[in-house]
């Protein structure tokens, strides 16, 4: 709930720092005291639009701020925290902040956290439910109407969700796998050719390397043919350079036992010899592997631009080429098996659609049944608070399949008549404010064990009603609060006798500076405040009698 709430700045309020309790709070005071600030600046916490007018006359920037505390954090508050990646410790208060400047800026703040003022607005709505004159939020919204519904039938709404979710998901594999086969139908002589035309040139992964390497090496060989064949006749014969050395060698081996320099020139000769060996078997071994078969280099680059062309028609690299057969014959595979696929994956599909059609139909009869209730519940509260003649409706209605979702196959919208006859219409269409405040009124009441914003607050629901009606209102307002915060800007004596706190709203002016504050009330006080409301400007002993009979009556 709402425990604190400081503001800086706001119109016509300097500094102002109060403390809320649970129950029934009720805020009174004179007309043009200064309620409706006090609701623009909560209004800013909510996330409402910054407006530069609010920042008071004459500062740089105004600021609000709330704190909220919860016995045990409800659900869906910690699932917006932990989604904007906020932590909040047990017991910890949530403390939501907005600053305004004068120029029009603002910031939000979630614990000190810099936030999106949507943000704020989502947490905002989740705390505090507002109930003006011109609401158009809340329970007037049709957009929430299933959502309260649901609340009150307690209706398995999670399971539907769940099951739209794994009906969707069945129906986009299915779609998924039946437009990659009609394409790969469509494209199965393509393919057919593609692959007959790959099976036939066998490309091999790295053949384009040892082709390249291949031609590159006959090329050399083409190109070194001359000077290998002047080579080989020099090194060949008898009249060659290793012949006349081998006949050298073997004529001082002879005579090198007759002095040590011939044996030297020998062993030099000799080595000369080997050397020359050595390099007539690589030139030979060159010639080998540089030989350029006129054929079999032709064979090759017509092997090696073959596979280049074919890999570009197919937009790949020469050694993509064995996972393009591939590729291909998953595809023809697909063709193959997908009739299969299908089949299994369209069985899923209805499987999973029947089994949301059944649960959302079960919700269905579910909402119907508590929108009789709900109906009853509301009509019970119309005639104490003089709206007897007025009917109520929630019409649930079943929607066309293509706009059945997560939420069901059901609209949900609270719909009133005022007067008999009347044609039934949509709350904010035919209700007038005063009206529309009590209509919401039975509307909680009604709804009131079935969960919502923690804190609620009611801006001048008795406007235009008094006695008994105004009676009527406070007694349900302290009933709603049994279960809630409830806090209510009042002109209604019998509707602030109801108060289990009361605050007071005072509009003072020192010269040119007009200042608005709020009190807490004590027990005298208080009674002070709710004669002033009976009697008006003079606070008359009557008054106060009547002030002291309400204040006993509750």
């Amino acid at each position: 709930m709402l425990t604190r709430l400081s503001i800086r700045n706001i119109v016509l309020i300097e500094a102002l720092d109060l403390e809320f309790r649970s129950g029934l709070g009720v805020l009174t005071g004179e007309t043009g005291a200064g309620k409706s600030i006090l609701l623009d600046a909560l209004g800013l916490i909510l996330g409402n639009r910054a407006e530069s007018g609010l920042v008071r006359a004459g500062e740089d920037k105004a600021s609000v701020v709330a704190a909220f505390e919860f016995a045990q954090l409800p659900a869906w508050i910690g699932a917006i925290l932990e989604d904007a990646e906020i932590e909040l410790d047990p017991g910890e208060p949530l403390i939501l902040k907005r600053t305004l400047r004068a120029d029009g800026g603002s910031k939000a703040f979630v614990n000190d956290q810099p936030v999106g003022v949507a943000l704020l607005r989502e947490l905002g709505n989740s705390l505090v439910e507002l109930h003006g004159q011109h609401d158009d939020r809340g329970l007037v919204n049709p957009k929430g109407h299933r959502a309260l519904l649901d609340r009150f039938a307690g209706g398995e709404v999670d399971g539907v969700s769940r099951a739209w979710t794994e009906w969707r998901a069945a129906e986009s594999r299915l779609a998924a796998v039946r437009d990659r086969v009609e394409t790969a139908q469509a494209d199965q002589d393509l393919l057919l050719a593609h692959l007959a035309e790959l099976a036939a040139i066998e490309p091999q992964a790295g053949e384009e390397a040892r082709l390249a390497e291949t031609r590159s090496s006959m090329q050399k060989g083409e190109r070194l043919s001359g000077d290998l064949e002047e080579l080989r006749h020099l090194w060949e014969g008898s009249d060659s350079p290793l012949a006349y050395l081998r006949v050298a060698a073997r004529r001082l081996d002879r005579i090198a036992a007759e002095h040590p320099l011939l044996t030297e020139a020998l062993a030099a000769l000799d080595r000369a010899v080997i050397e020359a060996g050595e390099a007539e078997d690589k030139l030979s071994a060159a010639a080998e592997a540089l030989v350029h078969d006129p054929l079999a280099l032709e064979r090759a680059e017509t092997r090696l631009f073959d596979l280049r062309a074919i890999a570009r028609k197919h937009r790949c690299e020469v050694d993509q080429l064995p996972d393009k057969m591939r590729e291909f014959r998953h595809a023809l595979d697909a063709i193959e098996g997908g009739e299969a696929e299908l089949d299994a994956l369209a069985l899923a599909a209805r499987s999973a659609g029947e089994n949301y059609r059944t649960r959302a139909r079960a919700l269905h009869a579910v909402r119907l049944e508590a929108a009789t209730r709900l109906d009853e519940a509301v009509a019970a509260e119309l005639a104490p608070l003089k709206l007897d003649a007025a009917r109520f409706r929630t019409a649930v209605i079943e929607l066309p399949e293509d706009r059945w979702g997560p939420h069901g196959i059901d609209s949900a919208e609270f719909l009133i008549a005022t007067n008999p006859g009347a044609d039934f219409a949509p709350l904010n269409k035919i209700a007038s404010g005063g009206e529309l405040s009590r209509f919401i009124l039975a509307l909680k009441v009604a709804l009131a064990e079935r969960g919502g914003a923690a804190t609620m607050i009611f801006d001048e629901i008795d406007r235009g009603v008094g006695g008994a009606v105004a009676s009527a209102i406070g007694e349900r307002l302290s009933r709603l609060a049994e279960g809630a915060q409830v806090l209510v800007v009042t002109h209604s004596p019998q509707v602030a006798a109801r108060g289990r706190t009361h605050y007071a709203i005072h509009k003072t002016s020192e010269g040119t500076v007009t200042r608005t504050s709020v009190s807490l009330l004590d027990a005298a006080e208080r009674q002070e405040e709710i004669a002033r409301m009976l009697s008006g400007a003079e606070v008359t002993p009557e008054a106060r009698a009547q002030a002291d009979r309400l204040l006993e009556g509750v």
